[in-house]
C-alpha cells in the first residue's frame, strides 16, 4: 500500500522544489527536474530515472494504482504527496495542468557514455548542437537521434536545456535515455579529435560551397554531425574548424531546412548507410 502524505501548503519544501525545478529546468549540480503529466512521469520510470517525489491531485490518487503506473512498482524511497487540485495547478506551468507531476534527478552523463561500449563492432555517431534555441526542435532531434541509434548529444553554448518541459515532451522520453553532455566548442572538437571521430558541419546548400552532398559522404566511419542554430546555422568559424561540410540537396525552391528536420535526415542517412551491406552484422560482436 502506498504511503501518501497530504500537503495543504504551498510553502511545503517539496512543493517549492517542484515549482523551482519547473521554472529553472535542470540547473545546478544535483539537478532536479520537474515533470508534468502522466506521459513524462511514466517515461521517466520506464527509463530507470530516479524520482524523488510524485505529486497527485486529491481525488486522483487511484491513478497511481492503474495502468500505466501499475506496470512500474514505485520504490519505497519515492515520497508521494496528495495536494488540493488548486495548489497543484498553481505550481505547474502548463495551460491545462494534469493531476500528476514528479520531481526527478536528471541523469548525469560522462564523455565515455557517448562512446559505443564496443568500438570494434559499432562506429560512434554523435550529434553536436550549436545554438539550438527552440525546445521543440531540441526534443525532436533527441527523439530522432535515439530512433536512428546515435550514441549521444554534445550541447554547445546557446543550446536550450533538454529539461525544458516542451523539449522533454517533444523528445517522447528519449531525453531520459540518450547521453547528453554540455561542452564548449573547443572542448567538443578536442574530445572528438582525440576519439578519432570525423566532424561534419551541416550547411544549407549554396552554389559556391565546398560542401559534400549527403549521398557522397561516408557516414559509416566514426562521425559527429554539427547542427547550427535555427536562424543563422553554424557560425563560419565553427564550420571552418570541422573536418568537412555536408549539405542536404534540396531540389525545391527553399533556402534551408528546419534544424530538427535536417538533423533527422542526416541521422537517417547515417543509419541507412550503416545498415548496408547485408553481410555486416548489426551491433553484435562476432
Amino acid at each position: 500500500e502506498m504511503a501518501l502524505r497530504i500537503v495543504q501548503s504551498k510553502s511545503n519544501p517539496s512543493v517549492k522544489e517542484l515549482r523551482a525545478a519547473l521554472r529553472h529546468s535542470g540547473k545546478g549540480a544535483d539537478a532536479l527536474v520537474g515533470l508534468e503529466g502522466t506521459h513524462l512521469v511514466v517515461e521517466a520510470l520506464r527509463s530507470g530515472v530516479v524520482l524523488q517525489s510524485i505529486f497527485v491531485a486529491q481525488g486522483h490518487e487511484q491513478l497511481l494504482n492503474q495502468s500505466p503506473f501499475s506496470e512500474f512498482p514505485l520504490p519505497a524511497s519515492i515520497e508521494i504527496l496528495a495536494l488540493p487540485r488548486e495548489l497543484l495547478d498553481s505550481t505547474l506551468t502548463t495551460e491545462t495542468p494534469q493531476p500528476i507531476a514528479a520531481l526527478a534527478h536528471a541523469p548525469s552523463w560522462r564523455w565515455s557514455d557517448l562512446l559505443p561500449s564496443s568500438p570494434a563492432t559499432s562506429s560512434p555517431l554523435i550529434v553536436a548542437l550549436a545554438g539550438i534555441q527552440d525546445p521543440g526542435n531540441l526534443g525532436t532531434i533527441l527523439r530522432s537521434a535515439e530512433a536512428f541509434v546515435a550514441n549521444g548529444i554534445l550541447s554547445l553554448p546557446g543550446t536550450v536545456t533538454p529539461w525544458n518541459a516542451k523539449a522533454m515532451r517533444a523528445s517522447a522520453g528519449s531525453v531520459f535515455r540518450l547521453p547528453f553532455l554540455n561542452t564548449s566548442e573547443s572542448q567538443a572538437l578536442e574530445l572528438l579529435r582525440a576519439g578519432g571521430i570525423t566532424t561534419l558541419a551541416a550547411m544549407a546548400p549554396a552554389p559556391e560551397d565546398a560542401s559534400q552532398s549527403l549521398g557522397a559522404i561516408d557516414l559509416t566511419r566514426p562521425t559527429a554531425l554539427f547542427i547550427g542554430s535555427e536562424g543563422s546555422g553554424l557560425s563560419p568559424e565553427l564550420a571552418a574548424r570541422c573536418d568537412a561540410r555536408i549539405t542536404i540537396p534540396c531540389p525545391g525552391p527553399v533556402e534551408s531546412l528546419n534544424a530538427a528536420v535536417a538533423a533527422s535526415i542526416l541521422l537517417y542517412e547515417a543509419a541507412r548507410q550503416r545498415a548496408l551491406p547485408a553481410a555486416k552484422p548489426k551491433r553484435r560482436s562476432s
